[in-house]
Order: structure tokens, then C-alpha cells, then sequence
């Protein structure tokens, strides 16, 4: 590694946004975005629905299939102070799947809105669902880092995951600067959006309609799906001069044992749907590493922390990592890794795994221009000049770029 990102400065990654150029609102047909694509220096533009004919024939394309729940609670107190309660991850069961399931009580890690108004005491709401009057309580528990632990209860056996679809609202992303519409919740979320537990979409997968995939599967491109749920943190900006003073927020990810097989078959090499897979696709690198060193590590001890990629020069090849990696899972008997990550991917980051990433366009000062910076050897300014020069539109909602460095 070239560089020691902990000593990169923020402000080095900043380019002039007007608010203009946020899209508030995605366009009619997904697939008709604007698509940007950068190949080892050349920029030019399309649309989305012809990314297929840009990708390699036989090569292995990696879509995040997490999806948005409706994270955003409010509930009034007898004073008539409002309270909003946004769920961040599983306390307890800590299980996402458990999570949803269970019938009358559970604990969410959450962000807590106008929390000096709510000192003490439970919150009540009623809701119908099916017709059926609900009383859901909700009741603040300690500290949490940031967050508080907060228990909910409720009557009428229904699973949380039907709670939530009533009296939660899709959390948009705050740089949105409006309520959450009817038709965010379809619009928000992937065509192949399948595991709840994100609070925020992985926005580049939004362009993916059923026809572009067909497309891609008669160009010959393979097709895997893996999980990590998108936290609020994704959105967290960096408020350090240097990268060293941001604490990367962890992240949940899941990954079968099929896919990792699919990666071993592809020589270790992905197309990246998405900043959420990269993350997930370079953290399984490390993890294979970790079983190598040491086969009797538990999901849990595979977390990646933040600066691990940078404190741990490894020379063992993505090829053997994974097979590591598979070869521990199966000797644990598992089908499917469930473990988190925190890694940070900044300039002087070596890409181990995703050798095309298809990306939005990422908010200044962020991590996520971090990301895009590493893959491109720092050429990130040519893009966003041309994305800015050419009327592309930014954000979630916004176009979207094919990666070739």
C-alpha cells in the first residue's frame, strides 16, 4: 500500500454539489438513467439498459439482495410530544431473520428523535392490521453506543415484521429534504430485494429492472446475490480533518456457501453491484486470511474491524483466501457465513476481489468517495467533472457509472 489513509484529509475529497443536481425523485423507467462509463481513464456516456454489452462474456456480476424496512417510528406522548424511533440493528433476538418473526416482544439498538422529551416511562400506539386493533409499546432501555437498546411490545400475535410494515415509514435518505412519498416504497428498494434488515437501499442496484438482467444472463454474465444490510451509518459524514478520527459504523453481512464457491470458480473475480457488495466481497478476503492463520476463529471473531487492511500485510492470494474460507465453512458445517464488517476502503486500499464496480454518484466528504477513489487509483475527479459537465444526476435517486480502472 502506497499511502496510510488514516492521515488522508476529508477535504481532499470535496467537489462543488449545487442542490440542483440531487435527485429528489427517480426517473419514470429505471433503466433509462444516464450511465457513465469510465474505462482505464476514458469517460464517455449511455444508458443504463446497455450496460450488458460493457461486461466481459462468462464473467460473475455480485448484487446485495438486502431490503429496506421501515425503520422510522412515531409515537406521541400523553403531553403531545412527538417521539420518532429509527431501528438500527437486532438487540434482541440479534438474529435479523429471528427479528422479524417473533410474535410479541423484541429489542432494537435505535437512533432516538426529540429523546429530552421522552425522560421516562413507555410509549403506546395503536394500529390495524387485517382489521385487527394492535397496541405496540415501546420502552427505553440503557445507552448504546450512540443509539439506545428500546423494547417493543405488542398485542395480537402478529410477527415484528408486520409491526414494522404499519406503523413504520421507508427511512429516505435525509440529504432528500422531503417526506417519505406512497411510491418511495417501491421505488427505494431492488427488483431482487429479498432479505429485510437495511435501512437504506443499495442505491446503485436501483437501476436493475427484470429486463436488464435477462439482458445480462443472455450476454453470458454469471449472476450471484449476497446480503449486507446498510445501516444508518452509511450516510455518517466525516466530521475529522483526518480519515484516522472516523469510526466506520459495523455492518451485517451474510454469504452462502454457494457463492463463495461461484467466487473460487471465477478465479476470485467479481463485478461489484454496489459500494455495500464491495464491501462485503473485499471483507471475505480477510476472513478467508483470518481461518488460514487460525481455523478455530467463530462467525462472530471473523468481523472485520476498520483498519485491519491496513495493519495486516497478508501475500496470500484471493483464490486461496476463499478456499480457505469455504473449506472452515465447511468444517463448521455451514451453508451460510453470517458475520459484520467495518472495513474502510480509502486510497492505499488493494482491491483483492471486484475488478468492475457499477456505483452511483457519491456525496462529497464521504466514505463512499473514498471507496470510488481507491478503484480508480484517484482518478475520481475526471468522473464527477464529466458527471457535473453532463447533466448526470447525483445521490440515490441519481445516475449511475460503470467502473473499468
Amino acid at each position: 500500500m502506497s499511502i496510510d489513509p488514516r492521515h488522508i484529509r476529508i477535504c481532499d475529497y470535496n467537489y462543488p454539489l449545487p442542490e440542483e443536481r440531487i435527485a429528489k425523485f427517480p426517473i419514470a423507467q429505471r433503466d433509462h438513467s444516464k450511465l457513465l462509463i469510465y474505462k482505464k481513464g476514458d469517460v464517455k456516456e449511455d444508458v443504463f439498459y446497455h450496460l450488458p454489452a460493457y461486461l466481459p462474456k462468462g464473467a460473475l456480476m455480485v448484487f446485495n439482495n438486502t431490503k429496506v424496512i421501515q425503520a422510522r417510528m412515531h409515537f406521541r406522548k400523553e403531553t403531545g410530544a412527538l417521539i420518532e424511533i429509527f431501528l438500527l440493528e437486532p438487540a434482541e433476538p440479534s438474529d435479523y431473520e429471528q427479528m422479524f418473526q417473533t410474535t410479541s416482544c423484541c429489542t432494537w439498538y435505535c437512533l432516538v428523535g426529540n429523546l429530552k422529551k421522552w425522560k421516562e416511562g413507555t410509549l403506546t400506539r395503536v394500529i390495524k392490521i387485517n382489521g385487527t386493533e394492535v397496541t405496540v409499546k415501546a420502552t427505553r432501555g440503557l445507552v448504546h453506543g450512540t443509539s439506545h437498546s428500546i423494547s417493543f411490545e405488542w398485542t395480537g400475535h402478529f410477527s415484528f415484521a408486520e409491526i414494522i410494515d404499519t406503523l413504520g415509514e421507508l427511512p429516505i435518505p435525509p440529504y432528500l429534504n422531503r417526506e417519505t412519498q406512497e411510491s418511495d416504497k417501491t421505488t427505494y428498494q431492488t427488483v431482487y430485494s429479498k432479505i429485510k434488515g437495511s435501512v437504506a437501499a443499495p442505491t446503485a442496484g436501483l437501476h436493475f429492472t427484470p429486463e436488464v438482467l435477462a439482458d445480462l444472463d443472455a450476454h453470458g454474465i454469471d449472476r450471484e446475490e449476497l446480503t449486507l444490510h446498510v445501516g444508518a451509518g452509511t450516510f455518517k459524514p466525516v466530521k475529522s480533518d483526518e480519515i484516522e478520527g472516523h469510526e466506520m459504523h459495523t455492518e451485517f453481512i451474510s454469504v452462502s456457501r454457494a457463492t463463495i464457491q461461484k467466487l473460487i470458480v471465477h478465479d476470485a473475480c467479481a463485478i461489484s453491484v454496489g459500494t455495500t457488495s464491495v464491501r462485503t466481497l473485499e471483507s471475505l478476503y480477510y476472513m478467508g486470511v483470518k481461518v488460514l492463520k487460525n481455523p478455530d476463529l467463530s462467525e462472530e471473531q471473523l468481523h472485520v474491524s476498520q483498519w485491519e487492511p491496513y495493519d495486516t500485510p497478508v501475500d496470500i492470494s484471493p483464490i486461496d483466501a476463499l478456499k480457505g474460507l469455504a473449506t472452515w465453512m465447511d468444517a463448521h458445517q455451514l451453508d451460510v457465513l453470517h458475520s459484520s464488517t467495518q472495513i474502510i476502503i480509502a486510497p492505499g486500499y488493494d482491491y483483492h476481489i471486484v475488478k468492475m464496480l457499477v456505483t452511483n454518484f457519491h456525496q462529497p466528504q464521504s466514505t463512499l468517495l473514498l471507496l470510488v477513489s481507491a478503484f480508480v487509483k484517484g482518478d475520481w475527479h475526471r468522473i464527477y467533472d464529466y458527471a457535473l459537465e453532463h447533466d448526470f444526476r447525483f445521490l440515490s435517486y441519481g445516475d449511475s457509472s460503470l467502473l473499468i480502472p
